[in-house]
């Protein structure tokens, strides 16, 4: 836990899930720099909209407000609530939504923390252009690297004017109104594409990985995918599901769970399985959540796992040393995880330590296919 001290009041803020890198804090400049702009001129009364607040410090300082968050990731939902408790403030006035939601009219104030994958914020700004007023005051954060022409120019064509403060603690603040005058757009999400040598159609909401193609580590996993098992068959950390997708195909006794984070991940996955194969709906569970927590020990048969190596901005190993040590748990006595990763990230070592027999199904110079056995 650390302390975050902003005009002589001390916050108790935690990264969740723990124990990734104690380097790393719950908050960042951009937080701070918004903060800071923000208690020199307040928010004008009405609702406020938090979009993409990593683990709660924006939502923890505004309690007052009762502001209506907005995120796609469970963990960062999480790490609010968590913090929230931590500063004794009441839970009746901690809202949150997932990205898909449809939004509040006419909010008085909007703040943004830039995500990661810019399809997201298209897909968030095109979401507020039909809600936003004249009126409403608009406010973005990042870092200064992390802001570019296109995420201006992104602004500028579904809201209206930007322009972009100073640099503090390199962060920097995007200002932005709505022009009346320009035309609503839509987003282009979702986006849907052929399966090679398939018949199915693939969707992908706007924060889901490989918006336009099968991916060349998924493609590669697909070509070795396991086939005839029984039991219950993990997609972990499933984005669109394709990896479940086919194996409902190639498993036909099996049952899949489909994990993930993401509400867009989880929400592509449902519809894939919707669309492609409905028959096989019965057999399948979507579950929104950190890993495998609250997966019964010993009731998985098999999952199957493509890390990813980052959260949020942040490089880290932590949710994959976690997702590692969670499916070893979940997983019954002779029970298999196959994971998926770059080579360089030696993934092997780490299931060796967990798992202790660790085989390689096939490699290649970018990816290498591991099978670990659970004892």
């Amino acid at each position: 836990m650390s302390l975050m001290e902003l005009a002589g009041q001390p916050w108790r803020l935690e990264r969740y899930p723990p124990g990734g890198d104690p380097s790393l804090q719950a908050w960042e400049a951009a937080d701070e720099y918004l903060m800071q702009v923000l208690a020199q001129t307040p928010p004008p009364p009405g609702p406020l909209l938090i979009f993409n607040d990593g683990f709660g410090a924006l939502g923890c300082w505004l309690h007052a407000r009762a502001p209506l968050s907005i995120s796609d990731s469970f963990l960062a939902q999480e790490a609010a609530r968590r913090n929230w408790q931590a500063n004794g403030l009441a839970p009746e006035q901690l809202q949150q939504q997932d990205s898909l939601a449809p939004l509040p009219a006419a909010p008085a104030c909007v703040l943004i923390k830039i995500p990661k994958t810019l399809a997201l914020l298209e897909h968030q700004l095109a979401a507020l252009r039909t809600v936003v007023t004249p009126q409403t005051r608009i406010l973005a954060a990042a870092k200064a690297r992390d802001i570019h022409s296109s995420t201006l120019a992104l602004f500028e064509r579904y809201l209206g004017p930007t322009h972009t403060s100073l640099a503090w603690k390199k962060a920097r603040l995007i200002h932005c109104e709505l022009d009346p005058a320009l035309a609503p757009q839509a987003a282009p999400y979702p986006t849907v594409w052929p399966l090679e040598e398939t018949d199915y159609r693939i969707l992908n909401h706007a924060n889901v990985f490989s918006r336009g193609s099968l991916d060349i580590g998924a493609r590669f996993f697909l070509a070795h995918l396991p086939g005839n098992r029984l039991g219950t068959i993990a997609d972990l950390g499933c984005g669109n599901g394709v990896l479940g997708l086919m194996a409902l195909a190639r498993n036909p006794e099996a049952e899949l769970l489909f994990v993930d984070e993401s509400h867009m991940a989880l929400a592509s996955a449902r519809e894939n399985v919707t669309a492609n194969r409905p028959q096989d709906l019965a057999r399948c569970q979507f579950r929104l959540g950190n890993c495998l927590a609250g997966v019964a020990p010993g009731s998985l048969a098999t999952v199957l796992c493509n890390p990813p190596f980052h959260q949020q901005q942040a490089i880290t190993d932590h949710i994959a040393e976690q997702m590692i040590r969670d499916a070893h748990r979940s997983l019954a006595k002779g029970g298999e995880l196959w994971l998926i990763g770059n080579r360089h990230l030696g993934y092997h070592h780490r299931l060796k330590r967990q798992f202790g027999q660790v085989e390689t199904v096939a490699s290649q110079p970018k990816f290498v296919l591991l099978r670990a056995i659970k004892p």
